[in-house]
Formats: C-alpha cells, sequence, structure tokens
C-alpha cells in the first residue's frame, strides 16, 4: 500500500512538473501589440491575430484614433501597460511613427515595421516622405471637416490593389479617418536607436514608396524581408507576415 501511495506521489510531482513548464513557457512570451495606419482599424491584423494567439501569444490590437500622434501613442501606451512581461509593437504604415514613440517604454523588447513610417527625431510624416519618391495617393483624398478620408478608388488603385474586392470594399468601409493636422506632428527620441527592429519591405507599394522604406530599414539598422506586396501585406501576405513577428519574438 505504501509503495502505492508512493508512486501516486511521484505521478502527482512529475504531473505538476509538467502543468508548471507548459504555463511558463507560455507566460514567457511576449504580448505582441499591433498598431494600425490610416484608413485601417485594428481588425486588419486579424490573420496575424488568431495565429499567435493560437499558439498562445497575448495579443492586443491597438484602435488607435488617428487623432494626432500624442493621441495614437498614448492609446498605445495603455495597451502596454495592460501587457504582462515584455513586448513586441508592430506597426503598419502612419503606427510606424506610433510604435517609434511608443516602444521607448521599458517592457518593449523589439519593434516590427511593416511597410511603416520609421522616423527619426523632428521628422513628420510631410518631412520624411520627402526623402523618397513620391506615390500618387493624395490625388484619392477625400476632406471632411478637418478629417481626410480614402476613397474607394484609391483603396482600389494605390492603398489595397493586390486584394479582393471583397476585401478592399470592407477596408474601405471600416477606415479611421485621418485628422489632417496629425501629417505635422513631430516623432522625438526614436525607440529603434536603442531597440531590436524588423522591418518589411513591401515591393508593389503605392501607398508608401520601396525605395523610402528602404531608406527607412537601412537606417534604423534593421532586419529587413521583402515582399511582393502592395501596401496592407498583413492581408494579402499574411503568412510571411507572421513569420516576421515570431522570429522577433522568439529573439527576446
Amino acid at each position: 500500500m505504501k509503495s502505492v501511495k508512493m508512486l501516486s506521489f511521484i505521478l502527482l510531482i512529475l504531473l505538476g512538473t509538467h502543468i508548471t513548464r507548459a504555463q511558463d513557457k507560455t507566460t514567457n512570451k511576449p504580448t505582441i501589440i499591433f498598431v494600425h495606419g490610416v484608413w485601417a482599424d485594428g481588425s486588419s491584423f486579424v490573420d496575424q491575430i488568431t495565429a499567435l494567439q493560437s499558439k498562445g501569444y497575448n495579443v492586443i490590437s491597438v484602435q488607435n484614433p488617428v487623432t494626432s500622434l500624442d493621441d495614437d501613442v498614448a492609446a498605445t501606451k495603455r495597451a502596454i501597460a495592460m501587457a504582462p512581461g515584455k513586448v513586441i509593437l508592430v506597426g503598419h504604415s502612419w503606427g510606424g511613427f506610433v510604435i517609434t514613440q511608443a516602444g521607448n517604454d521599458p517592457k518593449v523588447s523589439g519593434l516590427v515595421y511593416i511597410a511603416a513610417f520609421a522616423p527619426d527625431s523632428g521628422e513628420s510624416v510631410a518631412t520624411l516622405s520627402s526623402k523618397g519618391p513620391a506615390t500618387d495617393i493624395s490625388k484619392y483624398f477625400i476632406p471632411s471637416g478637418e478629417f481626410i478620408f480614402l476613397s474607394k478608388e484609391g483603396m482600389q488603385k494605390s492603398f489595397a490593389q493586390d486584394l479582393s474586392i471583397k476585401l478592399q470594399n470592407l477596408i474601405y468601409a471600416t477606415q479611421i479617418p485621418l485628422k489632417q493636422s496629425a501629417f505635422n506632428d513631430k516623432s522625438i527620441s526614436p525607440a529603434w536607436k536603442e531597440k531590436a527592429s524588423w522591418y518589411i519591405v513591401t515591393k508593389q507599394d503605392k501607398a508608401l514608396s520601396p525605395e523610402l522604406q528602404r531608406f527607412m530599414s537601412k537606417r534604423i539598422k534593421a532586419r529587413t524581408v521583402e515582399i511582393e506586396s502592395g501596401h496592407v501585406a498583413m492581408f494579402s501576405h499574411s503568412k510571411e507576415i507572421l513569420g516576421v513577428i515570431e522570429e522577433a519574438a522568439s529573439a527576446q
């Protein structure tokens, strides 16, 4: 009888150790925080969110007001504060401005830029854009008071030209407009000077020129991957995007 009790006790210890190790493996993973750009919202990362959640990652997708750089950084900082342990920030397009500043938080251990702006101190969208070839996306802007929407034609020709009509219409319908003054907001204290960075260049991009993307990725000394994609690569090349995010997460 004693031997049976001892065997049961040993089995309980082994089972508890296995569970603890499994829990540690999950809790040691960084939280992945997504930061969307202009004319998008937090659901634009749906493929990556569901894939990462299935692998045990804690994931947060920020819903930016896109009213100013400070407002969007504040929204991202709230998400960082909620995250347990280390954080990987993933920014798309304008979201690159946001993670460049919010990434200075000590919990942030890595930055992933997806066809995103990676500004230095004192740069705005306008000044940084002047460092590369212009795109024609501005001709599709639709002003509405202080805000700018993107037209359906612009969505189809410049923003999401490599997606299905169904997806183009979805992004068009759910877009968050930009407050015009935000494009003049200046970045400060770039986190990429201290934090490990990854950059995904979208070679078929008609909203943010690939040449400018390469300039920025080289300047921040990012681990760079180039893909045959338009601007919203999260939809058209979801697996490639996921792979880079997991690489960044495993490097921590």
